[in-house]
């Protein structure tokens, strides 16, 4: 028997749900979305199935992604988001081939050409409330993207987090829905300010979403929110570690990794991961997370899922590169078709603990 394609990890909350009621599709009140660059594309074809069918008639759904998540999230909320996602894939496979050491500049300006292309006309569903994170420059980074700066935040971070929130401030961009997941951003040092995201800011703050320092510009003075310099939202919110237990219903995360990462900083201090022998259980109580198996990503090419390194390890190679992408996006589908199948038939009894 061919080894499961996903793991599916459970909070305590969640694993009575299910026990006694079983799962619907109206269970889910919150989707979140990471950032992770191309690690995202492993989980468009599960998207895909979500939002195109299991996902389709949401009732008081909010989706939070940040950087890749945001543009995931944005596309699901579509009101063609089948037509949206495959929009967004497109791009972002085959339209990222970049020179030998490509300026700050040109990246930024392609990321923009690309989001502009999928969501210039963007116009979510009204029952989908939708939150774009992003990172607000303040302290040492205001106006300042040298490595000195970005070197100094990063042993900022390694103190602790709230001494990385006297760098950034998180601006949360929404749009639809209720406004109940506010509260979520209300738990740790970066607070947040809310801004209304609009077809006059969309695009600027999808770009500010994915914003990475050193390889790509900021975004500056995004309209109806604060001026100053905009970075990519998982600077802070990584992998999107908030109480999701003070909301109604479930939370389902499609996830590529299956723990929590709070700040994309935090990878590099493994202490930091949430998730794991029952730290953060509490503000998790509620999640379904479902991520690629091991043993899955094992075929892959590579042996793993698409990641920023590839445009390192493909070099000037764009065809291989987008090749093994496409590759690896349609051998995810069979992922995919497993983790719909559980959640339309959940057993509880493969899922891990949360």
């Amino acid at each position: 028997m061919a080894s499961r394609a996903f793991v599916v990890r459970l909070g305590a909350a969640a694993r009575v749900h299910i026990e006694r009621n079983g799962l619907m599709p109206h269970d889910i009140r919150c989707v979140p979305a990471a950032a992770g660059g191309p690690k995202g594309l492993a989980l468009m074809p599960l998207d895909r199935r979500l939002f195109g069918d299991w996902l389709a008639r949401p009732r008081d759904l909010t989706l939070i992604g940040a950087s890749i998540g945001a543009w995931r999230m944005a596309a699901a909320a579509h009101a063609d988001p089948l037509q949206a996602i495959a929009r967004l894939e497109r791009g972002y496979v085959e339209d990222q081939n970049y020179g030998v050491k490509p300026r700050a500049q040109e990246i930024a300006a392609r990321m923009r050409g690309n989001i502009a292309a999928g969501f210039g006309d963007w116009r979510p569903r009204p029952e989908i409330r939708v939150a774009v994170l992003t990172s607000r420059a303040t302290g040492v980074l205001k106006q300042n993207a040298s490595r000195q700066a970005f070197a100094a935040v990063t042993l900022a971070n390694v103190r602790g987090r709230r001494h990385l929130a006297r760098h950034l401030q998180r601006v949360v961009f929404s749009r639809g829905g209720s406004e109940a997941a506010n509260e979520l951003f209300a738990h740790d040092p970066f607070g947040a300010i809310h801004a209304r995201l609009t077809e006059g800011n969309a695009v600027d703050a999808l770009l500010a979403s994915g914003s990475i320092p050193l390889l790509c510009d900021p975004v500056h003075d995004i309209a109806g929110a604060p001026p100053g310099w905009y970075w990519d939202g998982g600077l802070i919110d990584y992998h999107l570690f908030y109480p999701y237990a003070m909301l109604d219903g479930l939370t389902l995360y499609p996830h590529f990794s299956p723990t929590l990462t709070p700040g994309w900083l935090d990878k590099f201090l493994p202490w930091r991961k949430q998730g794991v022998r029952a730290r953060g259980a509490d503000w998790l109580s509620t999640m379904i997370l479902i991520a690629p198996s091991p043993e899955f990503l094992a075929t892959l090419p590579n042996a793993k899922i698409p990641d920023r390194g590839d445009f390192h390890r493909y070099g000037q190679d764009h065809a291989g590169r987008i090749a093994a992408w496409k590759k690896a996006i349609a051998e995810c589908e069979r992922f995919a078709e497993e983790a719909h199948a559980w959640l339309a038939r959940p057993d509880p009894s493969i899922a891990q603990s949360l």
